[in-house]
This record gives C-alpha cells, sequence and structure tokens, in this order.
C-alpha cells in the first residue's frame, strides 16, 4: 500500500474550462486557506482507503491509519509512504516499538522523488477531475463533496491502478 497526504481547501482548484471565447467563467469564493487534511492509501488492486480531518495530520493520525489498514486488509502491510514528520514522529515510533512491528513493514520513499508514489495521482484525480472548479460554501459543504469524489473514485479500481503506471511503476 503507497501512503501520502495532502489537503483539500475552499478554494476550488481551477482547471481550463470550454466556456466561449470572451465569456470567461467567474468563481466566487471565500479567500481562506482553511482546509480539509486527508490521508490515504492505495493498493495494487485499485482499493483506496481514506482518513479525513478537519485538522492537520500528525503521527497519532498515521499510527491510527496503519491500524485501521491492517484490520481491512490483514495483519501483514507493507506501507510505502514519503518522508514526513508525521511518519518518522513519536507516535510511529512507539506503536512499532509496542508491537506494531512484526506485522506492518514500513518503507520511505527518497525525499527527491514524490513522483514515485502513485499516491500522487489520486490527489490529481480527486483536485482536477472530480472536484475540479468546485466552489465550497463551508467545510461541511467541502466534507460532503469530498466524501462524494472519494466513493465515486473508488468504484472505478482500473483509473487508481492507472496511477501506478503514471508513477512509472509496473502492475504484474
Amino acid at each position: 500500500m503507497f501512503i501520502d497526504e495532502s489537503g483539500f481547501y475552499l478554494l476550488p482548484a481551477l482547471v481550463r474550462t470550454y466556456a466561449p471565447r470572451g465569456k470567461t467563467p467567474i468563481l466566487k469564493v471565500r479567500l481562506t486557506y482553511d482546509h480539509l487534511s486527508v490521508m490515504s492509501g492505495i493498493t495494487l488492486t485499485g482499493q483506496l482507503a481514506t482518513l479525513v480531518r478537519a485538522k492537520a495530520l500528525t503521527g497519532v493520525e498515521s499510527v491510527h491509519f496503519l491500524k485501521q489498514m491492517q484490520r481491512y486488509w490483514g495483519p501483514r502491510l507493507l506501507a510505502i509512504w514519503d518522508g514526513s514528520p508525521i511518519h518518522r514522529g513519536d507516535e510511529v515510533k512507539t506503536f512499532l516499538a509496542e508491537g506494531g512491528a512484526p506485522a506492518i513493514h514500513l518503507e520511505q520513499l527518497p525525499p527527491y522523488a514524490p513522483d514515485l508514489n502513485p499516491d500522487e495521482g489520486v490527489w490529481d484525480l480527486l483536485k482536477t477531475v472530480e472536484m475540479r472548479n468546485l466552489c465550497c460554501l463551508n467545510f461541511d459543504h467541502l466534507y460532503h463533496e469530498l466524501y462524494l469524489a472519494i466513493r465515486r473514485l473508488r468504484r472505478q479500481p482500473s483509473l487508481l491502478q492507472s496511477c501506478f503506471v503514471g508513477a512509472g511503476l509496473a502492475l504484474n
């Protein structure tokens, strides 16, 4: 499982539209940097798991996500993630020292190569395809639209598997 995290803002992810020339669409939104923090994991079979929080993610959420994935996909788990401080924190080290290490194998991606993580493709699909040009009124609206976008994406495992191809990884 490849794991990564991202933020979803009330500000829309702007992408090109096919509006008539001279009729540029105008999106009216509140200017704020408030956001939802999301951690996700993608498997070779095209399964997607997510954890959404209204606050910044910490090591506690990393441990919670690993435990959830272990319950869902079985006791043996290979987690590949970046070198984010939330993955290297005391909470994760304590979890591994207290018995998580034999069942969960963690690998860190090189810090200079985020494009090797297929989960980056998931963020691209969510932000520039599923939620493109979306103006949310508040956090509840953003959470609801994100939930629907994730649900639509989960129904397309072949599209999720294409994220591996986009990262230059073979599906064998």
